[in-house]
């Protein structure tokens, strides 16, 4: 009934099934991929025809989780899935950055890739999966793909790369990085890393590519036995035309790139293209589309940018090839904030907030694996205005949660330890200017306002966005690129990290792969401007605040006995809501009897503690407490002195010396210290003022005569 044809291998010790001709038989590809009991299923159509006047390639690549991979319910109040969760978006656009470059030059039909998890077994991770089903539906779908690709996960644990690590592995290994590519290069890397060499990193790039060999080795394997025939794909010759526009502004354009300012520079550029569009685009018969000609002026401006660079080894800005554009750092420039920073580079500024938050803020995760808590968050805004123009404001877009998760990975290995640290932590970075390396900027902000903050990191981070500009056997590797020369170049190579080693490491390549040399220049002179930016934010801070802001919470953590939680909840947690309403302060109660008690009014963690401890702990005889007289009576005073805690103080024990009435020493109301002597027959506190300083709340200590 059906055709299907189906391809195993062994790949790191699991197999590895792809699948066709059995499920989605009328999209364009299908590819259903199993790694262990994890499956995908991936889906490819392209539209037949493009849309008039498509200027772009229209690629659209969905990656979606299904809870019922996982044999789960989705979370929260809607019981179906629903917006797409941030692991689903940096996930597409993981499998996005790889593909995107191989599409045929010149291919604008609308095209979507679907991949969808249909099991998880908790053990293999879907992602690189999806990546390699994804591939293999392009390879048989029969549209323009220069493909196939391969893919993999690469851990680092104990001293030795592991490939496509299991889900607890993945709890010790200090790396985890994603490395993409065809047979001959590597097209796409990216990384978090627990301080590593730059050569450990080059290493584990280099490893993975080796190991998905066998994965491009299955994919075409299937296509021999089930790929479509490919599609034609008639470009037209426009040789003649892209010649007429280089003699009409060739001259004017290079011109206009040697305006190092970038608002002067673009206004040039534009004037110089809207007069060769008034010029050829009119309405004579032949005369060409103002796509067209936008495409090739577009091309003339590659041609000359690149050129220029690999001539002279001058860029747009005059810069030469490593030199870091000028660099200011302020820090707490907001006053209300606990921890702010204003990073520019160049024309590329951030204004960075740090927030400290308690366990109240804590931001719950749905995924397959099941929910879990994130105590940092890290969220990158990029507002139009940055760039000089109008536009949308709402939702973040992919781009703008795939920048923030960036610096993310760049910051949290630096992170305390949450029981050190027990803080939950929110950034935000607005890009208030913006010419290229925005991503780089928040990771530099977000290290100077922790910092302010007082979050004690285990060092200062900084990043780096480096280019490529590659034509035959030469090549160009450029440092701290310009927004011009990520568009006009070959790759983006972004690398964050601390001066002892690679925090995160971030690669794409518009071309057909980058080479192991390429990489070793790259990531040498990466460091050099990290360690050279790390020196230029050092200008403003250089290790965390003592201090925490003044309007910053603290938080005093303690351990309090598992069977007393119950009862400082309380039934319906009628006490410890009693406790937060009376002393102000936000209490965090964990299954292991730690709790975290926060405000910023330091009498106010007092009272909180002091409660909680009179419910959970007992007084120590021996120990010296500050207590409040709450009733006296002929034979002495009750003293509140541990909590809910009252004890009495006999009349022979408020002062040294005789006292023939009670309300002579104290009265209700009175603040004293006592000691703690013990306990009678029936358990009835004894205290004692007459033994405790009451000025200084020491014990008074008898000489010996």
């Amino acid at each position: 009934m059906f055709d299907i044809h189906r391809v195993e291998v062994d790949w790191g010790g699991r197999p590895l099934v792809l699948e066709t001709g059995k499920v989605a038989r009328q999209a364009d590809g299908a590819v259903m991929a199993s790694y262990g009991e994890t499956k995908v299923l991936a889906t490819v159509v392209a539209a037949k025809e493009p849309k008039p006047g498509q200027d772009f390639f229209p690629l659209t690549v969905n990656y979606q989780e299904k809870a019922y991979a996982a044999g789960r319910i989705p979370g929260g109040y809607f019981k179906r899935e629903g917006r797409p969760s941030e692991h689903e978006t940096l996930t597409s656009r993981l499998i996005d950055r790889p593909i995107r470059p191989l599409f045929a030059d010149g291919f604008k039909c609308d095209t979507q890739v679907i991949i969808t998890v249909l099991s998880h077994d908790l053990e293999n991770q879907p992602d690189i999966l999806a990546m390699v089903a994804a591939s293999a539906a392009l390879t048989i779908s029969g549209v323009p793909f220069m493909g196939p690709i391969g893919g993999a996960r690469v851990g680092y644990i104990d001293g030795e790369y592991v490939l496509n690590p299991t889900v607890d592995q993945m709890e010790e290994t200090e790396l985890d990085l994603i490395v993409a590519g065809t047979g001959d290069a590597v097209l796409m890397v990216e990384s978090e890393a627990q301080e590593l060499s730059e050569d450990i990193m080059l290493g584990a790039v280099m490893y993975g590519h080796r190991e998905f060999q066998p994965v491009i080795d299955a994919v075409i394997k299937l296509a021999e036995q089930a790929a479509k025939e490919p599609r034609e794909l008639n470009l037209p010759d426009h040789s003649e035309l892209f010649a007429k526009i280089k003699e009409m502004a060739g001259e004017e354009l290079g011109a206009a790139y040697s305006i190092t300012q970038k608002t002067e520079r673009k206004n040039a550029v534009d004037a110089v293209k809207a007069k060769v569009v008034e010029a050829l685009v009119t309405d004579e018969e032949g005369a060409p589309e103002g796509t067209v000609v936008s495409d090739l002026f577009k091309k003339l401006e590659a041609e000359i940018v690149r050129g220029r660079i690999l001539d002279t080894g001058s860029r747009i800005d005059g810069r030469d090839l490593s030199t870091v554009r000028p660099i200011m750092s302020e820090v707490g420039i907001l006053p209300r904030a606990h921890g702010s920073a204003l990073f520019t580079r160049g024309e590329t500024q951030g204004l960075v907030v740090a927030t400290l938050g308690t366990g109240e803020d804590e931001q719950y995760v749905d995924q397959l694996e099941g929910t879990r808590k994130e105590n940092f968050l890290l969220h990158y805004n990029f507002p139009p205005y940055s760039v000089g123009e109008t536009g949308r404001i709402g939702s973040p877009g992919r781009r703008e949660i795939g920048h923030g998760k960036l610096a993310w990975r760049s910051i949290n290995p630096m992170r305390p330890a949450h029981h050190d640290f027990p803080y939950t932590l929110r950034v935000v970075s607005e890009i208030t200017e913006s010419n290229g390396s925005s991503s780089m900027a928040t990771v530099c902000g977000t290290s100077l306002a922790l910092m302010d903050a007082g979050v004690p990191l285990k060092a200062p981070v900084a990043g780096i966005a480096m280019g490529l500009i590659k034509e035959g056997d030469r090549f160009a590797v450029l440092s701290d690129i310009l927004g011009d020369e990520d568009h006009l170049g070959d790759m983006d190579f972004k690398v964050a990290g601390s001066e002892n080693g690679v925090t995160a490491l971030q690669m794409d390549i518009k071309i057909d792969g980058i080479t192991e040399e390429i990489m070793k220049v790259a990531l040498a002179q990466a460091k050099e401007g990290r360690v050279h930016i790390l020196g230029e934010m050092a200008k403003a801070i250089t290790e965390a605040r003592a201090e925490l802001g003044e309007h910053a919470p603290r938080i005093e953590v303690i351990q309090i006995p598992v069977d007393k939680i119950r009862e400082v909840i309380g039934s319906g947690g009628k006490v410890i809501r009693e406790i937060v309403e009376k002393t102000g302060a936000k209490i965090n109660i964990e299954d292991d009897g730690t709790v975290k008690v926060a405000s910023a009014d330091g009498k106010a963690i007092k009272a909180a503690l002091n409660w909680i401890n009179s419910i959970a702990a007992e007084p120590e005889v021996g120990v010296i407490y500050e207590g409040t007289v709450v009733k006296c009576v002929d034979f002495g005073a009750f003293v509140n002195f541990f909590g809910a805690r009252d004890g009495l103080v006999h009349i022979s024990q408020l002062a040294p010396k005789k006292v023939a009435k009670v309300t002579d020493v104290v009265k209700e109301g009175d603040k004293v210290w006592v000691k703690l002597m013990g306990f009678d027959e029936r358990g009835k506190v004894r205290l004692s003022m007459k033994v405790v300083d009451q000025e200084t709340g020491k014990e008074i200590v008898k000489e010996e005569e």
